[in-house]
C-alpha cells in the first residue's frame, strides 16, 4: 500500500535544514527530551505523521458539538495541502512561517503542507508576537486574530497571511485595509481537516465587500439545514457531510455569510439576538476586550447583557447606535480580567463564572 505521508519532498526545509525521512525521525525524536513544551508538541505531530499508519487522532473545538477527538486520513490530508498549495499558488521552496500550536489542526496541517508541497518552513514560539522572533520575509504564514492584530507593523515582510481560529473584528478588518500584504479569512475545522471556505479580508472588489462572505474552495458545496446551520459537502477531505452549530446566510451553495454560534443565540422577548452580530457593531465603540452573553429574565425568558474587561469609571456612557432595540444591552458588567482560551479566544462560560452569573 502506498503511503505518501512518508515521502518528503526534496525542496522540503525546516528552520534552513533538509531532511530525509530518517533525520526528521531523529530530530523529532530529540525534541520529545529536549525541546520546549510547543516543541514536544510538534515533535509528537512530526512522530504520529511519519509513523507508517494511515490516521492519525486530532481534537475538535465543538464546532460541529462538544468537543471529541476523532480520526482524520492521512491521504485527505495531504489532499487538504494540495488543495492549499493550488489556491494560494504556494508550490516548492515558498517560504512559510509557522507561528501556530501543532495542538490543533491549524498547526498540524502547516507542517504537513510544508513536507508534502517542498515549503521552506521556519517554526517560531506560538505567541502573540511571531514576527518579532524573526526578520525574514516569507511568502505564507496562517495566524490567529490575536496575532494578527500584534503584527500589523511587521506584516508587510509576508505575501499572503491566513487568519482562522475567532472572527477579525471590524477595527481589526479597517487596520489592514492599507497593508500591501494579502490577507484572508478561513472558515473550517478539524472535521474538514482546516479551512474549506476563504474570505478576502483587503483588496477586496465593491461586490465581495458588500457581500462579506466566505467562498468554497474547489469541491465544496454548502446548504444549511432547519436551525439554518450550515452542512458542509466537501468529499475531498470528509467522506461524510459535515453538519455545524454555526448560523449562516446562504447566498449559493459556494457561499455564505457567517452569522454566529447557533448555541450562542439569545431568546430575548421573541426575538433571536446573534451575541457575535451585536459584537461587530460594540466593537467600533468600546476600546477594551468584551463579549455580550445572557441572563434569565421573567419577563423577555433571555436578557442581553454586555461583560466588559475594565474598570467601570472608565467606560461612563457606551453608544448603542447601529443596534435594534432588542440588542441593546440590559445589564452591563465589568471584571478585571476575562478568562481565555489556550486559542486566544474569550472563554464565555468561565469568564460568566468568575462574575458568579
Amino acid at each position: 500500500m502506498e503511503e505518501p505521508w512518508l515521502e518528503i519532498h526534496p525542496d522540503f526545509k525546516l528552520n534552513g535544514k533538509t531532511y530525509i525521512l530518517s533525520k526528521l525521525i531523529n530530530v523529532a525524536e530529540a525534541m520529545q527530551f529536549e525541546g520546549d513544551k510547543e516543541e514536544k508538541i510538534l515533535s509528537e505531530f512530526l512522530l504520529n505523521w511519519l509513523y507508517p499508519k494511515d490516521t492519525l487522532l486530532a481534537n475538535t473545538s465543538g464546532s460541529t458539538g462538544s468537543p471529541k477527538t476523532i480520526t482524520l486520513d492521512k491521504s485527505k490530508m495531504i489532499a487538504s495541502a494540495k488543495a492549499t498549495g493550488a489556491h494560494f499558488n504556494l508550490y516548492e521552496g515558498t517560504k512559510a512561517l509557522h507561528c501556530l500550536s501543532a495542538n490543533y489542526i491549524a498547526g498540524k496541517m502547516m507542517m504537513v503542507r510544508a513536507l508534502y508541497l517542498g515549503w521552506h518552513i521556519d517554526v517560531v514560539t506560538p505567541n502573540k508576537f511571531p514576527l518579532s522572533q524573526t526578520k525574514k520575509i516569507y511568502d505564507f504564514a496562517a495566524m490567529v486574530p490575536m496575532q494578527l492584530q500584534h503584527s500589523i507593523k511587521d506584516l508587510h515582510r509576508i505575501k499572503k497571511v491566513i487568519v482562522g481560529g475567532a472572527p477579525v473584528s471590524p477595527v481589526l478588518e479597517n487596520e489592514l485595509q492599507s497593508l500591501s500584504t494579502e490577507l484572508f479569512a478561513t472558515y473550517g475545522m478539524t472535521e474538514t481537516i482546516t479551512h474549506i471556505a476563504i474570505k478576502k479580508l483587503n483588496h477586496r472588489t465593491d461586490e465581495e465587500q458588500k457581500l462579506n462572505a466566505y467562498v468554497a474552495l474547489p469541491n465544496v458545496k454548502f446548504s444549511v439545514d432547519n436551525r439554518n446551520c450550515l452542512i458542509i459537502d466537501a468529499p475531498g477531505v470528509t467522506s461524510q457531510k459535515v453538519i455545524t452549530n454555526d448560523v449562516v446566510k446562504l447566498i449559493s451553495e459556494t457561499k455564505f455569510s457567517w452569522l454566529g454560534r447557533a448555541d450562542f443565540v439569545i431568546n430575548s422577548g421573541g426575538y433571536k439576538v446573534h451575541p457575535e452580530q451585536v459584537e461587530q457593531v460594540l466593537d467600533l465603540v468600546i476600546d477594551a476586550p468584551f463579549f455580550v452573553t445572557s441572563l434569565p429574565d421573567s419577563e423577555l425568558g433571555e436578557k442581553v447583557v454586555l461583560i466588559i474587561e475594565g474598570k467601570e469609571e472608565s467606560f461612563p456612557e457606551i453608544d448603542y447606535v447601529g443596534l435594534h432595540a432588542f440588542q441593546v444591552p440590559k445589564d452591563v458588567f465589568f471584571t478585571d480580567e476575562l478568562i481565555y482560551t489556550t486559542t486566544g479566544k474569550i472563554n464565555r462560560k468561565k469568564s460568566k463564572e468568575k462574575l458568579n452569573l
